[in-house]
């Protein structure tokens, strides 16, 4: 973990916020031994866990690549482009030495140990009431348990990290925390800033209670802890979030931040030099359709096909090059510049809270409850309602209900691990495909590699089984 700790005590950011908009604007540097000491300072601090949000090892490339690559929702056109960096992931022969692979550990790190910064400092901050301490500690509660949510999905056991360090070596040797311990303290976080934080917020991009009892229910539904989850999750709705009633709306840039949306990440194209944009649009586009289009990331014809007559979602949420190549349209090109693209990137919305409590009530034999909170999806997309009378037909239709609304969002290859048919899905997947016939996935790979250059820094990360 040496690199990785060195990189992270020069990391601060100075905030130019506007008064309704989180601003993650990264500036100057600043060496945390010599910083914090105020609310203004603190509040910088804050400022640059949430940008750490928008690193290419989060929500700017790695969440919705690792989220959608290894499964049956989206392909890689053009494999080779990016040194396979993609490619790899869509026939499973990702290495250890993958760039997009020690960007996610790296830049997951750097957010966990900013928020450890200030989770030990805010406490001695003079000029701030203890209200808004109390919300910030809730903010970086919060922040800090998605972050090792990511990662425990992502690479299994992994460092568990809860304190500010001044010396690199406190961590160097640790080796890797089990799953079991991760999860622990992930909960024990979220319950913590679910406390803590407010129902709603001035500034849009800023954590509140319902992304906390969101992400709590998700953490838990992952754990296969049905009526904990639904403890958490019954509660979001009622904080005043609604499904819109007009799917095209979900992710309109002119309608960002809107009723069903519980958490995101904010991109703004056109600010700071063009530094609050993502490169989303362009990687994830087909090759040729834009400058700088890469084609990675693509919905399959498959996932395009599976709509139904009179769905909605399809005209919405996926679009159709002129030669018939299947592209996302949550994605919206925004500006001409490359890496300037405006689109937030969705966490969590209202549609993932009402499907994760169907697949609970499902899971609990409470086949009313899962049919209603499974049509509420259904029909706000057009289609007719279903009356499924046994657990197993619901939590199928729930998968593929999925699919549908959630495609390019980063969530089917964390469903199919979450469910356990990540491998036989996965081998019909290549079977019914052309161009898959060499690709194979085995139980090793339901675990990302560990970076080789961790490895290399500290020997007391172990590689995980069959890389």
């Amino acid at each position: 973990m040496k690199k990785i700790f060195i990189t992270i005590f020069s990391i601060s950011v100075m905030c130019s916020c506007s008064s309704d908009l989180l601003d993650v604007n990264p500036e100057a540097q600043k060496v945390s031994s010599q910083f914090y000491t105020n609310s203004s300072e603190i509040e910088q601090g804050i400022i640059s866990v949430y940008s750490a949000l928008q690193y290419t090892g989060q929500y700017q490339l790695a969440m919705p690549a690792f989220g959608e690559l290894p499964s049956d929702n989206t392909y890689d056109e053009v494999p080779a482009n990016d040194s396979f960096t993609y490619g790899e992931m869509d026939f499973f022969t990702i290495q250890p030495n993958n760039s997009l692979i020690a960007s996610a550990w790296k830049d997951h790190y750097i957010g966990i140990q900013q928020a450890n910064i200030i989770l030990t400092r805010i406490g001695k901050i003079p000029d701030m009431t203890d209200a808004l301490k109390n919300t910030r500690i809730g903010e970086m509660k919060f922040l800090r348990a998605l972050m090792y949510f990511n990662l425990v999905r992502i690479y299994g056991d992994v460092p568990l990290v809860l304190k500010e360090t001044t010396n690199v070596n406190d961590y160097f040797g640790q080796a890797r925390t089990p799953v079991a311990e991760v999860y622990s303290a992930i909960e024990k976080d979220l319950k913590e800033a679910i406390d803590l934080l407010p129902a709603t917020t001035s500034q849009k991009g800023r954590v509140t209670k319902g992304a906390a009892l969101g992400i709590m229910g998700k953490v838990l539904l992952t754990q296969k802890k049905f009526g904990e989850s639904l403890t958490y999750l019954n509660q979001v709705e009622s904080l005043g979030y609604q499904l819109l009633p007009d799917v095209n709306k979900i992710f309109d840039v002119t309608n960002e931040n809107n009723a069903e949306i519980v958490f995101d990440v904010q991109f703004t194209s056109g600010l700071n030099g063009n530094s609050e944009g993502s490169t989303a649009f362009q990687m994830f586009s087909p090759s040729g359709s834009v400058s700088g289009a890469k084609g990675h990331n693509l919905p399959t014809k498959e996932v395009y096909n599976l709509y139904s007559a009179g769905d909605t979602r399809r005209s919405a949420y996926i679009g159709l090059t002129s030669n018939g190549i299947p592209f996302s349209k949550k994605l919206v090109k925004t500006s001409n510049t490359i890496a300037d693209g405006g689109s937030n990137f969705v966490v969590l919305r209202l549609a993932d809270v009402f499907l994760m409590m169907a697949e609970c009530f499902a899971e609990q034999n409470d086949i009313a409850n899962a049919n209603l909170y499974l049509n509420k999806i259904k029909t706000r997309a057009g289609i007719a309602p279903v009356n499924l009378s046994t657990k197993d037909l619901l939590l199928n239709e729930i998968d593929r209900e999925r699919r549908l609304e959630f495609v390019g969002e980063g969530h089917r290859w964390f469903d199919l691990l979450r469910t356990g048919k990540a491998i036989s899905v996965m081998t019909a997947h290549f079977t019914n495909n052309a161009g898959y016939s060499t690709a194979q996935i085995k139980p090793h790979h339901l675990l990302m590699p560990v970076p080789q250059g961790q490895i290399n820094t500290d020997p007391a990360i172990k590689q995980n089984p069959g890389y």
